[in-house]
């Protein structure tokens, strides 16, 4: 038994009837309100887990007065989830309800299982901001998440965030720049939920062209389409009972944002060429180094998909406020490094650390780590030493900040066409490679090279 008391706000009988029954039956205790008034009222005089509010009523009242109604509620019980239901067409109501305080909403005609994952994540995250003190705080250095280092005391707060939220459903946003570490977050995540048995599927959106968009994520039966020589399963149907982490969220083109809020939606889609609907248990993970509030004021990421995927939101911070991480992190890849390729263990000397931690690593840990691995397997010494980084770092060509400061002063087209050109010959001209070293997605790389009129072998 949920021991959590539900209180379902519809003017319609029907609807009242078989959300009771619904939730009943899944062991939740149940009252029903069918007017404002009524509402209010037992919202006041009694203690719920948390309210189900119609905000489609066909006479009683209209959205405005439904978005008053949510407001007076949230007066009355701050912490209360409230979770919004309306149809599809009255989605913008939902998102402005969301803007005011709403935990989540639903669509009609709901999916009961997705309805039921939705109001359990909503109380299990109402219970973990009032129980959030019985949390242990992580401790600094070598964490209890794979692959994660730090005592930077923001980082230890993030890691206690996900400590609280990944076993609920809750889908989760992680923010921050490249190189920073948003996969082993999500990573972390799943490691932690109740879905860790479970598959972790990654896929890079801003890889994905709007016309493979579909084929990627739902799969498609043989003969859709004129290459699809076989059966493809999706990343959504791989993921099952799992946990997909979406990479690059930001770079989806408005077309695809519409395909993918409606799997996450009700959890249901159809491979291409296939009139059969599968239903997925997909927990979704979404990361990004783009400010989606800035994409969705210029109307270029849909305001509906960034409050589906935006439940809770993680902001990674960049390397450079980590300064007293770089220690710690430089030496956990030195050591990794060292066992990768059968060397002896070194050590970092007081100078090389300091070096370390005065450069501004505009690649963030990703760059920390490239240049960790250059430096051991160029460096001699047992005790490695400044001058062994800035070889390392010389021999790499990737000290940019140095060679742009030097000379006339340049234009960012200019740094940035450098920049490309330079990272194309590092990587021998692969382009996979090179998108991950200037941390853009291949997309954004190609966009590059087309402005600059960059071709392979640098011919201009």
């Amino acid at each position: 038994m949920h021991l959590c008391n539900i209180l379902v706000c519809d003017d319609d009988l029907a609807v009242r009837s078989s959300l009771k029954f619904l939730l009943s039956k899944s062991g939740y205790g149940v009252d029903c309100a069918s007017s404002p008034d009524e509402i209010l009222s037992k919202v006041r005089l009694s203690k719920f887990s948390l309210v189900l509010l119609d905000m489609n009523y066909s006479m009683t009242i209209s959205g405005d007065e439904g978005l008053e109604l949510l407001q007076k509620i949230r007066v009355l019980q701050p912490g209360l989830p409230v979770i919004l239901i309306t149809a599809w067409g009255s989605v913008e109501l939902a998102v402005q309800g969301m803007k005011l305080g709403a935990s989540d909403f639903i669509i009609k005609p709901w999916n009961n299982q997705q309805l039921l994952k939705t109001i359990e994540t909503s109380i299990a995250l109402s219970k973990t901001q009032t129980d959030s003190d019985k949390i242990d705080m992580p401790k600094a250095g070598k964490t209890d998440f794979p692959g994660i280092i730090g005592q930077y005391p923001k980082l230890l707060e993030i890691l206690q965030l996900v400590s609280r939220v990944a076993p609920t459903h809750a889908p989760v946003l992680i923010t921050g720049e490249s190189g920073t570490g948003k996969e082993l977050i999500a990573e972390a995540i799943h490691q932690l939920s109740k879905r860790k048995e479970g598959p972790f599927i990654k896929i890079n959106l801003g890889g994905i062209s709007s016309s493979l968009f579909e084929s990627e994520l739902f799969g498609h039966k043989r003969g859709a389409f004129t290459d699809a020589k076989t059966d493809r399963t999706g990343r959504f149907e791989m993921a099952n009972n799992g946990t997909i982490f979406l990479d690059e969220i930001g770079e989806l083109e408005l077309t695809s944002q519409v395909k993918l809020l409606r799997v996450l939606q009700d959890q249901t889609f159809e491979r291409l060429g296939d009139s059969h609907t599968q239903t997925v248990d997909v927990r979704v993970i979404s990361a990004t180094n783009k400010d989606l509030n800035t994409l969705v004021e210029k109307g270029l990421f849909r305001e509906d998909l960034f409050y589906r995927i935006n439940l809770i939101q993680i902001e990674v911070p960049p390397l450079r406020k980590r300064k007293e991480d770089i220690p710690l992190l430089a030496s956990w890849f030195a050591e990794q490094a060292a066992k990768a390729y059968h060397l002896p263990v070194r050590q970092f000397a007081p100078d090389s650390l300091e070096w370390l931690r005065e450069q501004s690593w505009p690649g963030n840990i990703r760059e920390l780590k490239n240049t960790v691995e250059r430096t051991i397997l160029l460096s001699n010494h047992e005790n490695i030493t400044a001058d062994d980084c800035i070889l390392a770092v010389s021999n790499g060509k990737s000290q940019s900040s140095v060679n742009f400061i030097a000379g006339p002063l340049k234009t960012l087209d200019e740094m940035e066409k450098e920049m490309v050109l330079r990272a194309l010959d590092e990587c021998g001209e692969n382009l996979t490679k090179v998108s991950q070293m200037l941390g853009i997605s291949r997309t954004t790389l190609y966009r590059k090279m087309e402005k600059y009129d960059i071709r392979k072998g640098h011919e201009e």
